[in-house]
């Protein structure tokens, strides 16, 4: 009898095993506990290496290719057409001259009709959400799923996506929600702009179009101390007598109608360049056009953006000081000025590595959302730099090397100089994060290689 017992308590034992598995497996149990042990991981080998230490040095050495190198003549010839002649002076843009008197800006203007989406139960997912609020505003019926499996989707090796697709790519560029918008529908157009500013956002929600800003966000970590994040915000309206914008922010619960005071804004959009982008229907887009005045022009809200920059490095100080030499390289490389780009960046990383880390972490995020700097070294020969500067980002300030943009970027630079089969590795390990990524496969293509 005893004997009995003790095989149906065995028995039992692996009942309960066997459903607990069963149960492990299920999907939201497993994404759960994976996300968990995920979680842990990353505080474990930030716990080790902080990735607020790491600070990248620019060399500033050029690596001009030569017929005597070993890289040989046809490389040296695909570099010169490759490269963009850089400017070493800024040429002002063009003066706005409008030739109606614009309508003065109301106080006040909140958009109804807003349909709030958020990003729970998913990570990285700030920009489907954010563009899919965008997007149902004028009417779209689709979802911030279908927006991420265009611009978010995943690994070819869906083994490698069991908790979520395209879980390991951090982030979502602004062209790429953009293109989504101009590729992926017909009925409605998108555009973005460096170097707004609050009247203009005022004045494209007053007229009935809501924007989207990319800006820095502070919150505190597991430890206690200020971390930033890159954010995008649906922003759709603004109230003067309260003293802020009208946000949907698809990251804070609740996070719907949120007042977001004008300093505060303007102080996270800084670390973006201003940065914005409009959404609205394909057959407004000369209305939109009008309301953006001098910034329909791309060189010109570049220009300006530019001017932005040097004014706020004259007035600013400590780390926000940061932020503003950082937009003086991503202005100049918008306007295709390397090497003007490459020593504001130099300057930049220098402020970098004397952050006041009293004040916070230093925002070691930034090269997850920004690669101005990989164009400013690319294109200005400094190749050793855009290696050295993709290494530390990949392997110091992320606890898994997952990238696209840095792999891509460092991949350019080793096959610039010479050794083609780092340069095929991460260009691959680029296509594991972002399946058909178009300048990985490009990139190998141009090597007689498939994807």
């Amino acid at each position: 009898m005893n004997r009995l017992k003790n095989i149906d308590k065995r028995l039992l034992i692996l009942l309960v095993f066997a459903i607990g598995v069963v149960i492990a497996f299920l999907p939201p149990v497993r994404n759960r506990l994976s996300t968990q042990y995920e979680l842990i991981r990353t505080r474990i080998i930030y716990f080790f290496r902080p990735p607020s230490e790491a600070v990248f040095d620019p060399g500033g050495d050029t690596s001009p290719l030569t017929v005597e190198t070993a890289i040989g003549t046809v490389r040296a010839e695909f570099l010169l057409t490759l490269t963009p002649e850089a400017t070493v002076t800024l040429k002002p843009g063009p003066t706005a001259k409008p030739t109606i008197t614009p309508t003065p800006i109301p106080e006040k203007a909140i958009l109804p009709g807003v349909v709030y989406v958020d990003q729970h139960n998913r990570w990285n997912y700030c920009g489907p959400a954010n563009l899919t609020m965008a997007l149902n505003f004028w009417g779209w019926t689709g979802d911030r799923d279908d927006v991420a499996r265009v611009v978010k989707p995943g690994s070819p090796d869906t083994k490698l996506d069991f908790i979520q697709r395209g879980l390991p790519d951090k982030n979502v560029m602004p062209y790429e929600l953009v293109d989504f918008v101009n590729t992926q529908t017909t009925e409605f157009r998108a555009l973005y702009r460096h170097g707004g500013n609050m009247d203009l956002l005022k004045r494209l929600i007053a007229a009935g179009f809501p924007v989207v800003v990319e800006k820095g966000y502070y919150e505190r970590d597991y430890t206690g101390k200020i971390d930033w994040l890159g954010h995008y915000l649906f922003t759709t309206g603004y109230d003067d007598s309260r003293g802020g914008f009208i946000v949907q922010d698809a990251y804070l619960k609740p996070g719907k109608d949120l007042l977001s005071k004008y300093e505060e804004y303007q102080d996270g959009w800084r670390s973006f360049n201003y940065l914005f982008f409009v959404v609205y229907p394909a057959n407004r887009e000369p209305e939109v056009l009008y309301l953006l005045g001098p910034w329909a022009d791309e060189a010109w809200a570049a220009a300006h953006a530019l001017q932005l920059a040097e004014e706020e490095i004259q007035t600013l100080e400590g780390n926000n000081l940061f932020f503003a030499l950082f937009n003086k390289g991503t202005s100049h490389v918008v306007l295709n000025q390397y090497s003007d780009a490459a020593l504001a960046y130099d300057d930049a990383f220098r402020q970098y590595s004397n952050w006041d880390t009293a004040k916070g972490n230093r925002p070691f995020r930034m090269m997850w959302y920004q690669t101005g700097p990989y164009f400013a070294y690319y294109y200005s020969g400094r190749y050793q730099d855009v290696i050295d500067l993709a290494t530390t980002t990949l392997t110091k300030t992320i606890s898994t090397p997952t990238l696209e943009e840095s792999l891509l970027w460092r991949g350019r630079a080793n096959y610039m100089i010479g050794d083609t089969n780092a340069a095929v590795k991460d260009y691959r390990a680029a296509l594991q994060i972002h399946t058909n990524w178009y300048p990985a496969v490009q990139a190998l293509q141009e090597l007689g290689l498939q994807p």
